[in-house]
């Protein structure tokens, strides 16, 4: 089973990116896929494994 949890790109440094999940910030990996500030990300285990809409209702 896996666990990822969607958060919003805040700032980007090279590798690493700074992550809002709704109000908490964490640091993570963002090798895995091509992002920019205001993108939302999946997040499983510290590491950006999938880019995703942002679909407002």
């Amino acid at each position: 089973m896996c666990l990822a949890t969607p958060g919003k790109i805040i700032k980007t440094n090279k590798e690493k990116a700074i992550v809002d999940f709704n109000g908490i910030q964490k640091e993570i990996n963002i090798s895995l896929v091509k992002i920019k500030v205001g993108d939302y990300v999946m997040v499983h285990a510290g590491f950006a494994i999938e880019k995703i809409e942002n679909k407002k209702h």
